[in-house]
């Protein structure tokens, strides 16, 4: 079958002028031809036409940084929630998602391998997956999960390995255990948290050595390593032993941003999460334990975002959301513009950078010949208000790899 998207603005993802008058041809799961109708040369046999009408024609977003496993992050919610739950929790969540208009994303902790095959396999809907099952954790840092008074509220399974490892052997092991788990990418934190009771941001965690193990143990499988880090201490450790996604980032100073062009890391800002912190914060829904961290860590950051980008730092979209709600996660593009990102570099952060750094460009993140047909449409144009893209009613059409799962052009556009 053939799908011809036509009559609409097209966005390539390439930051290349926007094109009038544009369409997307498709076969079976991969584009064929983009750029103006006049252009597109049709196949003999039926076409099914998709009528943009007038809409903005888009690649399909990549989020970074998501957690589809919660909804929110309270300590008490392992104490009475029910194993199972969380998971149909997940599918509402990973629903919400793909309708925002994201067809990819990199979960930063929780969903298993069995999340990520029941997507795969269509079971279930929502935007493939790349996942890091367990972040790694000291021993009181930030994911250990046993609180002051010798509690415990975290969740285990056999697919789901425990976080917490000290010392260079047992995180070696404890890395295998993670990539036994099906795990795509390697997760450490290597600072404090926001949402943490035993720690803060700033503080710095694993030694320099036991980092290396993770990088090590990573790349025998090929596979990349991504740091939540805060403080600078921390940031400079994971960059030191080349570690190359720096998640959040807050506290970076001009040595880390040295240290992110040196060795052409990345940054993922995760505004969102920060912004959405200060407003549950203003509504009194924070826990005392994290309210003064919230705070501090959403100034600093919005400050040294600003600070990154300017510098030249490459920089790719990820939200947190599940610390910040699902499907909600384009807000982020407006966020990016705020540190100083046009409209069209937003998109690319959120489609082609965000490609590269998943390695997986030659697939996704641009409208071109041979790439996967993930597209989605604004009734908005984002170039003029880049904020519209927060609304997914505003994502009136979403298609992974050539299947329509949100079609709200007749009645919406």
């Amino acid at each position: 079958m053939y799908f011809l998207i036509h009559n609409g603005m097209l966005i390539d993802g390439n930051g290349s002028k926007p094109i009038e008058n544009a369409g997307v041809l498709i076969k079976d799961r991969v584009i064929l031809d983009s750029g103006s109708e006049d252009s597109i040369k049709l196949p003999d046999g039926e076409v099914k036409r998709i009528d943009a009408q007038g809409g903005f024609i888009l690649p399909g977003f990549i989020d970074c940084h998501v957690h589809m496993m919660f909804n929110g992050f309270r300590f008490e919610d392992a104490l009475y929630t029910p194993l199972s739950l969380y998971f149909y929790h997940a599918v509402e969540n990973l629903k919400k998602t793909l309708e925002a208009g994201v067809t990819t994303v990199r979960d930063a902790g929780m969903a298993d391998y069995g999340v990520k095959i029941a997507v795969k396999e269509g079971l279930i809907v929502g935007p493939r997956l790349q996942i890091s099952v367990m972040p790694l954790s000291i021993t009181g840092g930030h994911f250990d999960m046993q609180l002051k008074s010798g509690h415990t509220v975290k969740t285990n399974y056999p697919g789901l390995p425990d976080a917490v490892c000290d010392g260079t052997e047992e995180v070696r092991k404890r890395v295998r255990e993670v990539l036994r788990a099906g795990a795509d990418v390697v997760k450490v934190m290597v600072t404090g948290g926001v949402i943490s009771a035993n720690d803060s941001p700033e503080h710095p965690q694993f030694t320099l050595e036991e980092l290396q193990v993770m990088v090590d143990e990573a790349s025998y499988r090929d596979l990349p390593v991504m740091a939540h880090a805060h403080g600078a201490s921390g940031i400079k450790n994971a960059l030191k032993v080349g570690i190359k996604s720096i998640e959040h980032g807050t506290y970076l100073d001009d040595e880390c941003i040295a240290l992110l062009l040196e060795n052409d890391a990345w940054l993922i800002a995760t505004q969102l999460a920060h912004w959405v912190n200060l407003e549950l914060l203003e509504a009194g829904e924070l826990p005392d334990f994290s309210q003064e961290d919230s705070r501090k860590v959403a100034i600093n950051s919005h400050k040294n975002m600003k600070k990154a980008y300017q510098a030249g730092v490459k920089m790719a979209m990820g939200t947190d959301s599940g610390i910040a709600p699902h499907g909600q996660n384009l807000r982020e593009l407006g966020f990016l513009c705020d540190i100083g990102m046009t409209p069209m570099e937003a998109i690319q952060a959120g489609t082609k950078k965000a490609s590269e750094l998943l390695g997986l460009e030659n697939e996704l993140g641009t409208l071109e010949k041979g790439k996967l047909a993930d597209v989605v449409i604004s009734k908005t144009d984002p170039l003029n208000d880049i904020h519209s893209m927060g609304n997914p009613e505003n994502i009136v059409l979403v298609m992974k790899e050539g299947r329509v799962f949100k079609d709200h052009i007749t009645s919406e556009i």
